[in-house]
């Protein structure tokens, strides 16, 4: 769930912190196979459980994940809808890391005329 009083760029600046962990990025990893309680996420980790919890906190944070209680468990789940935002942001540069190499592409076929043109895959075009 994305914080509401928080701008697209903040909200930006919180998904792309969170995933800039490895830790967090394997706890998103096992989230999207399904639901699980802090004890299970933390058990592949030689963490304390405060420490998950943190981590888990900067997750709720970026709005990645969402917790719900029952009684003493505390059950996590993946939501990737913020995770759009970020493709699309990360997705606003393709077209021009695109051109980049094309361009790239023709200086090096007019320095080395035996070169082979880059073959362009279907996403590109």
């Amino acid at each position: 769930m994305v914080n509401r009083g928080v701008n697209k760029a903040e909200q930006l600046d919180r998904i792309f912190a969170a995933l800039a962990n490895p830790t967090r990025r394997a706890v998103l990893q096992r989230l999207a196979i399904g639901d699980a309680s802090v004890g299970e996420l933390g058990a592949p980790f030689k963490m304390s459980a405060p420490a998950v919890t943190k981590h888990l906190h900067v997750l709720e944070d970026a709005g990645l994940v969402r917790r719900e209680v029952d009684g003493r468990i505390h059950r996590i789940r993946l939501d990737a809808d913020p995770l759009k935002d970020a493709t699309a942001w990360m997705a606003s540069y393709a077209k021009f890391w695109g051109d980049q190499f094309d361009a790239l592409d023709q200086f090096l076929a007019k320095t080395d005329p035996t070169r082979k043109p880059r073959r362009r895959h279907k996403k590109e075009e």
